[in-house]
């Protein structure tokens, strides 16, 4: 399997290749050159996430020095839970792929975890990596854990200062070596700016072995297609109708995945995109046209995203498999929070409250038509001083989020530019 960039200018390059650039030489960003496709039936004899997921991603690192260790690094990275459960009795035909069960409590540990791993696999002392994460909240929490006690891998974590949540924080700022977190001054369309110019410094990226942990690099979305596969496959073996998927999203990164994995032939019906008060992707649905703003901060701030980098994926290869875009500004999340919990006692986090907002904005024939899986992306104690107003209930940690609050934090400041952040790149690791 090789990997093309999507715009066109750049060789094509082996799965270890595209997961270690990150970005292409042309600023592109990696697709498969083909996909693999397959049948329901092909996945008969995986009994565990792990087990499916090598199944399915087996392919997409054919001929790379990733192929061999595949299946230990998709084992070791999915080792938690993936429930599948009804919030509501009353809606049967409404499912909650909870993906919050990993150390982090988000859907980014799938990713990162993966990531981190295969990083392991192909860097080594004389050639390590340092991986660059602007986060808008989960995925930096998600990196950082990842990359904690990595033998030749580090972790930049970049993230705008005032527009996360004070748990999300120190989520970010807790990880020992060899990770870094930096609180930028701006939004987190300012933190991927650097990321990207940083990436397009030939030398600046050459010398510390530059890659990416967003949703840009094509290694976090190719096992997030694992837990779409596993939810599609388990209610189309019980019901035989191929469910429909409902994804928050900012980056596009969660909603690609789903996209590739309905390519891949997964048995997946359509996709609905529901995001927050950011209106990109819900003007381009309506409009056809496309126009990047300024992110606004919302509720669901891990979706504030004015400019999501993967739209150039999703431009061309799949938007014709997005069925709908649902913009749920903050008085409908803080609605749909209270009015879920207050019908069956379920709690939803804000990004999640967007998804089931917009599977009630059906009409009542569409969501009969066929079963829906609406992604729980964070667990709603990272959102607490959010939820629990809105609740009444007093929200109790995991354990592993619990031990968060133990740690002790470890942040630079530093401005939107590319000289601070390579002065940063620069500087000694911290003991």
């Amino acid at each position: 399997m090789r990997y093309r960039s999507t715009r066109g200018d750049a060789p094509l390059v082996s799965a270890d290749k595209a997961l270690r650039a990150g970005v292409a030489p042309d600023g592109g960003l990696y697709l498969p050159e083909t996909l693999p496709r397959f049948e329901p039936g092909d996945f008969a004899a995986e009994t565990s996430l792990g087990a499916l997921a090598s199944r399915l991603l087996s392919p997409f690192f054919a001929g790379s020095p990733l192929a061999q260790p595949l299946e230990a690094i998709c084992a070791s990275a999915f080792d938690f839970p993936l429930p599948l459960v009804t919030p509501d009795a009353r809606e049967p035909g409404l499912q909650v792929l909870e993906l919050f069960h990993g150390p982090t409590g988000a859907f980014k540990d799938f990713g990162a975890r993966f990531l981190f791993r295969a990083f392991d696999a192909i860097a080594s002392a004389d050639d390590p990596i340092t991986v660059l994460a602007a986060t808008s909240g989960d995925t930096g929490g998600a990196v950082g854990c990842a990359a904690e006690g990595a033998r030749h891998a580090r972790a930049v974590i970049l993230f705008p200062k005032g527009r996360i949540s004070a748990f999300q924080e120190r989520q970010l700022c807790c990880w020992r070596e060899p990770v870094t977190a930096l609180r930028v001054t701006g939004d987190f369309d300012a933190c991927q700016r650097l990321v990207k110019t940083a990436f397009a410094d030939p030398d600046l990226s050459a010398r510390h072995g530059l890659t990416s942990a967003n949703s840009i690099s094509i290694g976090r979305l190719l096992p997030q297609m694992a837990y779409w596969a596993s939810a599609s496959l388990d209610v189309f073996s019980k019901t035989g109708l191929r469910p429909g998927l409902i994804v928050p999203t900012g980056n596009l990164g969660n909603a690609f995945a789903a996209v590739l994995a309905r390519a891949c032939g997964l048995p997946i019906g359509p996709i609905v995109l529901a995001t927050n008060a950011n209106a990109t992707l819900s003007d381009w649905h309506r409009s056809g046209q496309y126009s990047a703003r300024q992110s606004i901060a919302t509720l669901a701030n891990a979706m504030d995203v004015g400019a999501p980098s993967n739209f150039e994926r999703l431009s061309g290869f799949g938007d014709e498999l997005i069925e709908d875009v649902v913009r749920v500004d903050d008085d409908a999340i803080r609605a749909r929070i209270t009015a879920c919990h207050a019908g069956s006692g379920y709690i939803a986090c804000p990004h999640t409250a967007t998804a089931l907002e917009a599977f009630d904005r059906m009409s009542p024939e569409h969501r009969a038509a066929r079963p829906w899986i609406a992604a729980a992306t964070a667990h709603p104690y990272k959102f607490a001083d959010v939820v629990e107003p809105l609740t009444g209930v007093s929200l109790t940690p995991p354990p592993a989020l619990a031990e968060v609050l133990q740690r002790p934090v470890h942040v630079s400041d530093i401005d939107a530019t590319i000289e601070a952040l390579a002065a940063q790149l620069g500087a000694p690791a911290r003991a």
